[in-house]
């Protein structure tokens, strides 16, 4: 062993053993290890929040009206990195939209797992792994996003990371900031949200080990995934279902309007209007309706549900080395 391992925490030497079977690079493991022994700076310098980002901004700016050609030199040089790798930044980063049942399957699981999900599931090109290790090892956390916001919504700890070495990593390195949850309490805790109207995303990413490795709770005022995907960077998938009114049930009160994180319903003239287009089929809105006039129907257009019953009928039943 490295000596400098010592050193480390031990989930932090699982975090490393692990990417080094995995081939990772010096670079990558280190990217992966400061994204989670420090997701909440990670997601402030993301998402421009950080002073000093802030700052680096304000300069690249007035560089850029000193020096117009800056622009459109590294428009093309980001256009050539792309066409080069084929590699977009959601391919590396992205969260599937799920359901509150599926979420709470997914929670539940019960088993160590190992699949790899099609690309009709997470349609992306890296990072579609979900390999379960220790699956009742759940901790919660303060959300990063939420805690990037001047006034965020609460409550702040409803980020779920599953699994090892990913759970033992978070909690050893952010002790305030995150605790040890059973199955059953995490259930309460998407329920709870889910009543708040917020959107349950697995999360993947290919500096957590190329996998599925959190759950996190969604509010599109305070979500760097929401508002980046609101800006043209797909980083989110659709669950695979979209919401669908009962027009003669429905009675166009427009409760369900304000519980939709993605702007796709619109209550007019007493009726409800859904722009399919903006739809994730989260269902958040499902259970807002008093008149239970709205459900979720699939769509395979728009990709197939990750479905937990699925992924344990085609797991290998162990973990990947």
């Amino acid at each position: 062993m490295n000596p400098l391992r010592l050193l480390l925490k031990p989930s932090a030497r699982r975090f490393f053993d692990e990417a080094d079977g995995l081939g990772f690079s010096l670079g990558k493991k280190l990217h992966g290890y400061l994204y989670l022994r420090w997701p909440y700076t990670y997601i402030k310098i993301l998402s421009g929040e950080h002073p000093l980002v802030k700052l680096l901004t304000r300069g690249s700016r007035w560089l850029d009206r000193l020096f117009p050609a800056r622009v459109d030199a590294r428009r093309k040089a980001m256009k050539a990195s792309r066409n080069a790798t084929g590699i977009r930044f959601a391919d590396t980063y992205h969260g599937k939209v799920m359901p509150t049942d599926e979420a709470i399957k997914l929670v539940k699981i019960g088993r160590e797992v190992c699949v790899t999900t099609p690309e009709s599931v997470v349609p992306y090109q890296l990072a579609r792994d979900i390999v379960l290790k220790n699956p009742d090892h759940i901790v919660v956390f303060d959300c990063p996003c939420r805690a990037a916001r001047k006034n965020p919504c609460s409550p702040m700890d409803v980020c779920m990371v599953m699994g090892e070495p990913f759970a033992s990593l978070v909690l050893e390195h952010n002790e305030k900031r995150a605790r040890r949850v059973t199955p059953d309490e995490a259930v309460a805790i998407l329920k709870a949200e889910n009543a708040r109207g917020h959107v349950h995303h697995a999360f993947f990413k290919d500096l957590a080990l190329g996998r599925f490795y959190a759950i996190c709770n969604c509010c599109s005022c305070c979500c760097a995934a929401m508002a980046a995907q609101k800006n043209g960077v797909g980083m989110l998938a659709s669950s695979g279902y979209l919401v669908q009114v009962d027009e003669e049930a429905c009675v166009g009160c427009g409760n369900c309007v304000k519980f939709c994180q993605f702007g796709a319903l619109k209550a007019r003239d007493r009726k409800l209007q859904i722009k399919s287009a903006r739809c994730m089929g989260c269902g958040a809105c499902v259970s807002k309706c008093p008149k239970v006039a709205l459900s979720l129907r699939s769509e395979p257009t728009r990709g197939l549900p990750l479905l937990v019953e699925e992924i344990l009928k085609s797991a290998s039943g162990g973990p990947r080395t």
